[in-house]
């Protein structure tokens, strides 16, 4: 009886594994600004939550608390390896202008660019406020904060975005 129920909880976790991963990994693709951070961070989530999946498919919503491990891990991967590696800047990227919409993928390349730039507790609480349309006090869980933290995370992100465009702003012109 406990072999079958395995068995079946095993592909209970494949298929939702199947339809959410995409998904997943686009939230964390946005959360890391780094393609193989979010997958180092979705497979982490997804192996404990593979190894809880009886507890995690109980929760009212599994896929917010999937998401929360995949929070959780890229943390962790700050607490870890952060002051252990010195990153460098990417190369700049020239974007031809076509009809095929590379115009607004090089807009949203830019935009991205912009938000690279922030700290990471910053980008990571304009990315769950924006993004995931999560609450402050949601936010203020996920980042182990008060409420009043994540509000001036974003504030402050929000202010150096607003002035690092408008300093562009007045280059161009």
């Amino acid at each position: 009886m406990a072999a079958a129920e395995a068995q079946s909880s095993a592909i209970d976790f494949e298929l939702w594994v199947t339809e959410k991963s995409d998904a997943l990994l686009r939230f964390a693709y946005v959360l890391t600004g780094d393609k193989t951070l979010a997958e180092d961070a979705v497979q982490d989530a997804l192996t404990t939550a593979c190894a809880r999946w009886g507890r995690v498919s109980r929760a009212e919503d599994p896929e917010a608390y999937v998401k929360r491990m995949v929070v959780n891990a890229h943390i962790s991967w700050w607490r870890r390896f952060r002051r252990r590696e010195a990153p460098v800047e990417e190369p700049t990227r020239t974007a031809a202008a076509a009809p095929d919409g590379a115009g607004s993928r090089a807009e949203a390349e830019a935009v991205w660019a912009l938000c690279a730039t922030l700290p990471d507790k910053q980008r990571t609480a304009v990315v769950l406020r924006f993004y995931e349309d999560l609450s402050y006090a949601e936010i203020a869980d996920l980042l182990h904060c008060a409420e009043a933290t994540a509000r001036s995370h974003v504030h402050r992100a929000l202010a150096v975005l607003k002035n690092t465009l408008s300093k562009e702003g007045a280059e161009d012109a």
